[in-house]
């Protein structure tokens, strides 16, 4: 009989591609698996997982999120009224998912739940606790998310990106495995460079620029390459922008470009929202601009991209992970505020255009941090896992 896995997660890309990484490996080394993904209510990238074609059923749950801003000092945020109420909302919203998923746990009866983070993992492990059910979890930063950090004490084990020491959790149940990217990134060459041009239509592209702010965008991100696109795409006749913009912002940007470039340098940008093949267009770039979410990092890692890195000075992880590695020499990265700075943007793309060996150099800096095997790896875990989760039940029945 075939075995049920839950995998949990949601709210960003970056959480998403890692489970759907892991399903496809467990799928190839256990083709009978039945893999169910529980998902947010409301959750604007759903239907990523419900098109996998390694997912078999997917299911939904209320969740919860407890408001933080980095930077913003403790009294700041107990006096900011909108967002106290909303965290207690929210907090009904968890005890909701706590029941929801208990109720969908106790019919799924699976034998192991994988949970990426992000707000939903919550009442999902929460549910599993309250049944016995062993979960595995995983931080892609060297920070956990609070998500993790709630759920951490009832965990079977810990899989992390970054050396286990790094972090707060029992080192005996503490794994380092890496972030899992899809096995369609990997080193790219200049005969696979432009594969990928010839695939997404830029066959006739000199160089090719991409910025991805994430699966739901990155407002401040965007508006500064749009600032620096005509001046980039005056002094590089041969470039094409291709800018992953977000869902949500996916009109607002384009409508930004109709308006700052004349129509033969517009011809050249390429606007879209969320793409399911990343590998493709990171593949075909020289250059990537992107804000520091540890998924993309591994992704282009894998490619040994060149990176040009803007972290969101709200979000915590991001800022620490571009600090790791600019200590390696690994990527070039600008503050939130020098890159709203007249040109800067367009300078750092510029010396990196014309200079190909600083670009190789920052490209295999970062490659020689990447863990291909990673989801391959945390697939091995979770079916180990599922298969003891099986042994101790059948003793606990015979006993």
């Amino acid at each position: 009989m075939s075995k049920t896995i839950v995998v949990t997660g949601g709210g960003s890309g970056g959480h998403i591609t890692p489970i759907l990484a892991v399903a496809a490996e467990l799928k190839s080394l256990q083709p009978d698996t039945r893999i169910v993904y529980i998902g947010q209510t409301g959750d604007k990238l759903a239907d990523i997982p419900a098109g996998d074609p390694n997912i078999d059923e997917v299911f939904t749950v209320r969740a919860g999120k407890f408001r933080r801003y980095h930077g913003e000092g403790f009294f700041r945020q107990l006096f900011d009224v909108p967002t106290v109420a909303k965290n207690l909302r929210d907090i009904g919203y968890i005890l909701i998912g706590t029941w929801q998923s208990w109720r969908l746990l106790r019919k799924l009866k699976p034998s192991v739940i994988f949970s990426r983070g992000g707000f939903v993992s919550v009442p999902v492990a929460l549910g599993g606790a309250l049944q016995r059910i062993p979960y595995i979890t995983h931080d892609s930063d060297s920070t956990p998310s609070l998500a993790n950090r709630i759920i951490a004490r009832w965990a079977s084990l810990h899989a992390v990106a970054l050396p286990a020491e790094l972090y707060p959790y029992p080192p005996d149940k503490t794994v380092t495995v890496g972030v899992p990217i899809s096995a369609d990134y990997k080193r790219v060459t200049p005969a696979l460079l432009h594969k990928y041009r010839d695939e997404i239509g830029l066959t006739k592209a000199h160089q090719v620029l991409l910025i991805t702010g994430g699966g739901n965008g990155a407002d401040q991100l965007n508006r500064a390459v749009v600032a620096n696109s005509a001046y980039l795409l005056q002094r590089y006749p041969g470039l094409h922008i291709v800018h992953i913009a977000g869902r949500a912002l996916h009109k607002s940007v384009a409508a930004a470009y109709d308006n700052e470039l004349p129509a033969d340098a517009r011809a050249r940008v390429v606007v879209k929202g969320f793409i399911g093949d990343l590998y493709r267009y990171s593949g075909a770039a020289d250059v990537v601009i992107a804000r520091g979410g540890a998924t993309n990092l591994a992704e282009f890692a894998a490619q040994a991209k060149a990176c040009i890195i803007i972290p969101s000075k709200q979000l915590i992880w991001n800022i620490k992970n571009t600090e790791a590695l600019l200590d390696r020499q690994a990527v070039v990265t600008l503050t939130e505020a020098q890159s709203e700075q007249e040109r800067r943007l367009a300078s750092v793309v510029s010396d990196l255009f014309d200079h190909v060996s600083k670009r190789e150099a920052l490209g295999a800096a970062l490659a020689s941090l990447a863990r291909p095997d990673s989801a391959k790896e945390l697939a091995v875990l979770i079916l180990d896992e599922a298969k003891s989760s099986k042994v101790k039940s059948r003793e606990k029945t015979v006993s």
